[in-house]
């Protein structure tokens, strides 16, 4: 697996979705954790749009805290 990029590169279509997957949320809840649809989500994976670093740097600081969640719920 190839590191992650840094916060200040757009990340890879195949990147976003590996690391929304690990954090087990959905296109929609990801969009929601960076203030955005479920669409532009999902253009963002599928590589039709190309998610700006800030948001890509907003999603990664937000992770931990998701993941502490869905270890409390396990």
């Amino acid at each position: 697996m190839t590191p992650a990029p840094s916060p200040r590169v757009s990340p890879t279509p195949e990147h976003i979705r590996e690391t929304r997957l690990k954090a087990g949320l959905t296109q929609t809840q990801a969009g929601a954790l960076v203030h955005t649809t479920c669409r532009t989500w999902q253009q963002w994976e599928a590589g039709d749009r190309g998610m700006h670093p800030a948001f890509w740097e907003l999603f990664c600081l937000k992770l931990p805290s998701v993941m502490d969640e869905s270890v409390g719920d396990a």
